[in-house]
């Protein structure tokens, strides 16, 4: 079975959710006090893993605005109980076959059937729309019975449940007789559909795990005080992945306890922490030296309260490249949230619990790029086997590939002047219409989409730095012209990146040049002021020195910017062309290296007409629209030139 829609009424800040669409994944995004996590809880008590979770208490659970009135219409039967969820299953081939195994492949009346289950403060599970012939799952029951053809052909005849069960009391007794009567008593007790739902679907319904930071494991337990919490039906979040845990290992709790047997029992709780460990490292990669192990030993006097006495068991945390032990109550809480986590669900995997995975903003604890590992965990690990649905108010908790699964949850009346909503208009609702969402809902989701956009517009595999735009449109311009004349250009592997200037190229590398999967390299101007800083690029090793290119290693200059790359007549036919005016090289009498600087101390005696400022990015454009009246203008060497910068580049990739 395959949930498919979801409503929620009346429960906690919900007054009615809307129906909401729920896929393989499903990433519920909203602002704190949203109502993420009661949309979470009322599904999970639908069907939850933990059979006494599943109870809704009309005092406790129901909109504390309403709950008089409520309370009031009910005992006066003015209204019935509210069921809290209703949720819409489509049923999988193993379920329609399991059906048919019994009723025959023309008892369901659908050609995709659903069942619809609903539950409520009266706390009972209920079903709906799940369409049956009964007549021709009756016809079946009887024809596959082994009766002797001349009963079957007489049983045929009576249409109830009722009339043959009457016929056949009259029937000679065998015991296929005996076994369709007591099939044909239960139907008749519970009607074929209801037959259906509770002795072949309801085993088939998945159950709901629910986790959110609660249940983490904590850095220490005692044994003892767990084993009566298990007695007792008492159980603690934190002590459900503990027992995950043991359970995982093969062992009882109650053999942790025997003090004859610690080191035995010890070694194999260590395999099953090294197997959880070994589940968790290939999506961990803050630190791929970690190693979760625990330690079991009696309780001594200066142990904290509770685990004076008795067997007290201790989870620590290797770090194998520091050579140190911590516990794990002071690890990083991302870290055991996700530990935690694999703990149970691991075990209840391996007990081959069919799961709906309910996680309540998961990751909340960890850094940006480990967010990103989680997801990738959820993609690799829990969707080929799983639903999951997760609540998120973190940027990097949404998949900017799959902003389809994204349902925004807000709740208008916690907004600035929510004063005068109607009363349909309060409460959590679920949309997937981003214009009727609200800023701040949509805060996370517009990040999303921005980080998205940073990474591809601007960030490829290979990066190519460079200062500014009007870097951008030459070396495009170049690499298509060389390219034209069978030339080498510019491969269109490396997506070229103008950051805004020399002094943010180094922080950019910085940033860009953390990610390990990239290939970067930069291709900037050179000034003997900017040496140091150039220099920093690969003596600081955020690049190798050969990734660290300039304009002076191609211009044959002490110094240069990308327009040295050009001979002085061209570069001012583009100057000209563009401000209108007739500078011509005799004109410069700077002798310094760059053109740049030359063009400018003529233009601090010289003004450009209309008193219109320099600006070196409008060469560059006009440039790029005018390419093809202007290559033939273009000489060889500077042709040589720009082909030069480029094979060094594409030998870098």
């Amino acid at each position: 079975m395959r949930l498919t829609k979801v409503r929620i009424k009346e429960f906690k800040s919900i007054q009615d959710s809307t129906e909401v669409e729920i896929g393989d994944v499903t990433c519920l995004v909203g602002k704190n006090e949203s109502g993420k996590t009661a949309v979470l809880q009322a599904l999970y008590r639908l069907n939850p893993v933990v059979d006494t979770d599943g109870s809704f208490d009309v005092t406790d659970d129901y909109p504390r605005k309403t709950v008089s009135n409520y309370k009031t219409d009910v005992a006066a039967n003015r209204r019935e109980p509210t069921d809290v969820v209703h949720a819409t299953y489509k049923l999988e081939r193993d379920d329609i076959m399991a059906i048919e195994a019994t009723f025959g492949a023309s008892c369901l009346i659908d050609e995709k059937p659903e069942i619809v289950l609903h539950k409520g403060y009266l706390n009972k599970l209920s079903f709906r729309n799940l369409n049956v012939d009964e007549n021709a799952a009756l016809s079946h029951v009887v024809q596959s019975a082994g009766l002797p053809q001349q009963l079957t052909d007489q049983l045929l005849k009576h249409g109830t449940v009722e009339r043959l069960l009457l016929e056949l009391s009259d029937a000679e007794p065998t015991a296929a007789l005996s076994e369709l009567m007591d099939t044909l008593q239960q139907i008749a007790n519970d009607g074929v559909t209801s037959f259906i739902f509770n002795h072949i679907l309801y085993h088939r319904i998945p159950k709901f795990l629910y986790f959110d930071e609660y249940y983490q494991l904590k850095g220490q337990d005692n044994l003892d005080a767990l084993q009566q919490r298990v007695a007792a039906n008492a159980l603690e979040n934190p002590d459900r992945p503990l027992l995950g845990l043991i359970d995982l290992a093969g062992l009882e709790l109650g053999e942790l306890v025997q003090p004859e047997r610690t080191q035995v029992l010890f070694s194999i709780l260590e395999a099953a922490a090294n197997q959880l460990t070994q589940a968790v490292l290939p999506y961990w990669s803050q630190n791929k030296h970690l190693r979760m192990r625990f330690d079991i030993r009696p309780g001594q006097p200066g142990d904290p309260q509770g685990m004076t006495s008795g067997t007290n068991i201790w989870g620590l945390i290797d770090d194998t490249k520091h050579m140190v032990s911590t516990s794990l109550g002071t690890r990083s809480r991302g870290f055991v949230w996700f530990f935690s986590f694999v703990a149970w669900y691991s075990q209840l995997r391996q007990d081959g619990k069919k799961l709906i995975l309910l996680l309540d903003e998961p990751g909340l604890s960890l850094h940006g790029r480990a967010q990103g590992d989680l997801l990738r965990y959820f993609e690799e690990q829990l969707k080929p086997n799983h639903q999951l649905i997760y609540t998120t108010h973190s940027l990097f908790m949404i998949d900017s590939a799959h902003f389809e699964r994204v349902r925004i949850v807000q709740d208008l009346s916690i907004e600035p002047n929510s004063d005068d909503l109607s009363e349909e208009e309060e409460g959590t609702r679920v949309i997937t219409e981003i214009l009727d969402a609200t800023p701040d809902s949509l805060f996370p989701l517009q990040g999303a989409l921005g980080h998205e956009i940073y990474q591809t517009l601007f960030i490829g595999p290979n990066c190519l730095v460079v200062e500014g735009a009007s870097d951008l449109l030459y070396i495009q311009s170049m690499s298509a012209l060389l390219e034209r004349r069978n030339r080498v250009g510019l491969s269109n592997k490396w997506t070229i990146t103008p950051v805004g200037g020399s002094d943010k190229v180094p922080t950019f590398v910085a940033l860009i040049g953390a990610q390990t999967h990239l290939n970067v390299a930069v291709l900037i101007d050179f000034h003997k002021k900017d040496q140091q800083n150039i220099e920093t690029l690969y003596k600081r090793k955020l690049l190798k020195r050969r990734q660290v290119l300039t304009f002076a290693d191609f211009a044959g200059n002490s110094e240069a910017d990308l327009e040295d790359m050009f001979d002085l007549d061209f570069y001012l036919s583009l100057v000209n062309g563009e401000f209108g005016c007739t500078i011509q090289p005799i004109d410069l009498t700077s002798r310094h290296p760059r053109v740049l600087c030359r063009l400018e101390e003529y233009l601090g005696s010289n003004p450009l007409p209309n008193g219109t400022s320099f600006n070196h990015y409008r060469p560059a454009r006009y440039f790029n629209a005018n390419i093809d009246s202007l290559a033939a203008q273009l000489s060889d060497g500077a042709l040589d030139r720009f082909e030069g910068a480029f094979r060094t580049l594409n030998a870098l990739l």
